[in-house]
């Protein structure tokens, strides 16, 4: 993907694009891979970076949703458990099996959660990740070696799927240009234009990087803004009612100590009904999350103190040592696109259905709302069968369920004693969210020594990646690089501000920058990371 070539592809083009999709995060990128794929012409763009919102601020979790079965949301389980084991197929090096232990404290939670966990396997069908079972009190413990001993009676493991979010992402978007998409970040659609008869019929887009604007017209426009989608909804009519509560969850980042093991927990009920998971990931832990409804939507949301002081004292009622504020290395927030319901729980965002919704107003505008990271693909298909359609394009038939993403290599599936499958032996490959491309990483690396080096000693990211993520997958500012292209940012806030003088450096010296950029980058990434601190940094208090 180069930035250059592509803007220069979407200035040139004089004939309307099949489909224009608004929004770079999950289902911009999904619906962008499902249209090229079908032969589409697809133009994407995206006002800041790809995933900068919430697509890059998941729990990491591609999951059929355990919660949802409890509410007797049994169909959108079964759609997510299916996607699951499809993205796994398609992309075995960004998705991979995760056991989880629900930790038992009451008589009645095994049987319970035993049975609960084995209709979970029942409607995975042939796309389980491994079957559920009851544990011992010492099987427990052999899984969560952390885990709080003091009135353990035993567990309930199940298997559920892991991902880089990010990673996916640009994974996704590599996917589509390789399909044909033109894909653009840093671009704004400023407006939305409309033919003699008061249809949507394209976009007048700015190039933020040099204030340019150009036209661009299309069949079809897609509303694929996730947490923006009233906003681009009103740019089409002005008095457009809100369709979006947006809500947002928190994460604590810890040192993997404080985890251990590789499996994660699931606690399905905490003090106020929330959901928690403590998950192993980038070698790290992370807790979460919250679920507290706000007024308005941001791309750098920020925790509330009492979300912060729920997850500490949630997780310290489950692990042997509990965590304090101090052993917070990073914490970041991310925002769910929740669309609107009426009832008795329309303030309770947990209750709000993670469904997605396509509307059509009345101007012609396809506005794709709502969903969760796991159905991404499905909720494509569904926007791009809604869009051939609405635009008059010959029919196609969707080919994603089978389509490699890109970075694809087989993986060998091994069996456990406990008859788990797992990759076999390469998740502690530091790379192995490039898949095939990590070859490439790796030349790259051996051509500079100090491009092998580590950016700094708490993390495994390169200079290497930093240039790969430069020349290949758009990155065009530090928060690129190190939020979303490595999770520097996510992992450990202290460890990314170290990093950003030499990343800065490399940035600029492959997109041909100054030294005052380079200086303006580090100061702006330095006070952006400061909010993904929490001692000696202030959080907001409640709305």
């Amino acid at each position: 993907m180069k930035r250059e070539s592509m803007m220069q592809k979407a200035r040139k083009r004089r004939t309307p694009w099949d489909l224009i999709v608004i929004g770079g995060g999950a289902t911009g990128a999904g619906v962008a891979v499902d249209a090229a794929s079908r032969g589409y012409s697809v133009l994407l763009l995206e006002r800041e970076d790809f995933g900068k919102g919430t697509s890059s601020r998941s729990t990491k979790l591609v999951h059929g949703g355990v919660r949802y079965l409890e509410q007797g949301n049994v169909s959108l389980v079964m759609e997510a458990l299916k996607e699951r084991g499809i993205l796994l197929e398609n992309a075995p090096h960004l998705v991979h099996d995760l056991q989880f232990v629900v930790p038992n404290y009451s008589w009645w939670e095994t049987p319970f959660y035993g049975i609960g966990m084995k209709i979970y396997d029942l409607l995975a069908g042939k796309y389980g990740f491994g079957k559920s079972r009851i544990l011992s009190f010492a099987e427990t413990v052999e899984r969560l070696p952390a885990i709080r001993q003091d009135g353990l009676r035993g567990g309930v493991v199940y298997h559920d799927g892991q991902f880089d979010d990010a990673r996916l992402l640009i994974s996704l978007l590599m996917t589509a240009a390789e399909q044909g998409a033109v894909v653009l970040n840093y671009t704004s659609a400023v407006e939305l234009t409309k033919d003699a008869d008061g249809f949507v019929n394209g976009v007048i887009a700015e190039d933020r990087e040099t204030g340019e604007r150009f036209t661009a017209h299309a069949n079809v426009v897609v509303n694929a803004t996730g947490i923006f989608a009233d906003e681009v909804r009103r740019m089409a009519d002005p008095g457009a009612a809100a369709m979006i509560t947006p809500s947002q969850g928190i994460h604590l980042v810890f040192e993997k100590s404080f985890l251990r093991g590789n499996a994660a927990i699931m606690v399905p009920h905490t003090s106020d009904g929330r959901v928690l998971f403590a998950i192993p990931w980038h070698e790290h832990t992370v807790v979460g999350t919250t679920d507290t409804p706000i007024d308005a939507p941001s791309y750098e949301p920020r925790p509330f103190a009492e979300e912060i002081d729920f997850v500490l004292e949630t997780a310290g009622q489950y692990l042997s040592r509990p965590p304090q504020r101090e052993d917070i290395l990073s914490v970041y927030v991310g925002i769910r696109p929740l669309v609107k319901a009426a009832g008795p729980d329309v303030g309770r965002t947990s209750a709000l259905s993670r469904d997605h919704t396509i509307h059509i107003d009345s101007a012609g505008l396809l506005t794709i709302a709502g969903g969760k990271w796991t159905t991404y693909r499905r909720m494509a298909e569904d926007v791009v069968d809604h869009a051939i359609l609405l635009g008059k394009l010959d029919e196609r038939p969707c080919v994603t369920q089978t389509l490699h993403i890109h970075g694809y290599e087989e993986r060998v599936l091994s069996k456990t004693k406990s008859g788990r499958s797992k990759l076999s032996g390469k998740q502690a490959d530091p790379l192995c969210m490039y898949g095939a491309d990590a070859a490439h990483v790796r030349e790259l690396a051996a051509s500079d020594p100090a491009l092998d080096r580590r950016l700094d000693a708490a993390l495994p990211y390169t200079g290497a990646q930093i240039v790969w993520a430069a020349r290949q997958e758009m990155a065009r500012t530090v928060d690129d690089a190190l939020a979303r292209r490595t999770r520097a940012l996510l992992l450990d806030a202290r460890a990314a501000i170290r990093m950003a003088p030499a990343a800065a450096a490399l940035l600029a010296k492959e997109l041909g920058r100054d030294t005052a950029w380079t200086a303006a980058q580090v100061e702006s990434f330095r006070a952006l990371a400061a909010q993904y601190c929490v001692d000696g940094t202030p959080v907001t208090a409640p709305l």
